[in-house]
């Protein structure tokens, strides 16, 4: 049985309106100002941001000048994004709608970015190709993803034997994180890629803190508390996160201090 695709999204929309994902932004802006960087941001570019949350990328692009049109599938987060944006003082075109099905036209943009948003979408090969298909010729796509082996991307696994079987087929977000597998998911793409491997890093007053911020505020892990309560599975699991933060700690006073692991893309459309 393959992956109901409706019921998935369906799904992230709820996990994503889960919990206060504007707080969680805050912890990984520094990503989004570099991806805006990265991709050119700046007078006379039009930039599309995919799976755009909160706005960590589109402010900052829109900041230094682009012309700016950010998607996402979850309208609360967009609501979000349209008050930084307004107390930014910047313009942004707000759109509804999915990674896999962008309501574009063919090379529309100058430059197409994705800060930790496109990985989600359950389709990985048909994202990629949506990616490319709105970039124009000789425009680049910059996309940030977590890798298998850093923190998040452990984590993810971590969750993985609490949680309900994936669907036959599903391909987990942070092989977004691995070069091989970006490679073939733009194969054909007419793209020439490049990668870097970067860290954004998290802290906390400790280790107990910083998990038990996430119980309130991160989506994920607001809605598997919620449901492995009911199963008393819970603090098993608690305690698997605290053991893996503990391994990726560097500090050594008692608090949190941790290098989360992250793959750029760079994916330049030939001309």
């Amino acid at each position: 049985m393959g992956i109901d695709v409706q019921g998935f999204k369906e799904g992230q929309r709820a996990m994503w309106t889960a919990g206060d994902y504007a707080e969680v932004a805050v912890r990984i802006v520094p990503v989004g100002e570099y991806v805006a960087q990265r991709a050119g941001a700046g007078p006379g570019i039009q930039l599309l941001d995919v799976a755009t949350g909160t706005g960590n990328v589109s402010v900052p692009a829109a900041q230094a000048g682009a012309q700016v049109t950010a998607l996402d599938l979850t309208p609360k987060l967009l609501e979000q994004q349209r008050a930084r944006a307004a107390a930014a003082g910047v313009e942004i075109e707000l759109v509804e709608g999915d990674a896999e099905e962008l309501p574009f036209g063919d090379a529309s943009f100058d430059r197409v970015t994705s800060c930790f948003g496109v990985m989600f979408a359950p389709r990985q090969p048909l994202a990629a190709g949506e990616l490319a298909r709105v970039a124009r010729p000789g425009g680049e796509i910059v996309v940030a993803a977590w890798t298998p082996e850093g923190m998040v991307g452990r984590m993810f696994r971590a969750s993985a034997p609490y949680m309900p079987p994936p669907p036959e087929g599903f391909v987990p977000p942070v092989m977004w994180g691995n070069e091989d597998h970006v490679r073939s998911l733009f194969d054909g793409a007419g793209v020439e890629l490049s990668f870097e491997l970067r860290t954004v890093t998290f802290e906390g007053e400790s280790i107990e803190a910083w998990v038990a911020k996430d119980e309130t505020i991160l989506g994920p892990s607001v809605m598997a508390k919620a449901a492995l309560e009911q199963q008393g599975r819970y603090d098993e699991l608690r305690r698997d996160v605290l053991d893996l933060y503990g391994e990726f700690n560097e500090a050594t006073d008692g608090s949190f201090r941790g290098a989360a692991e992250y793959l750029v893309t760079v994916a330049r459309k030939q001309a």
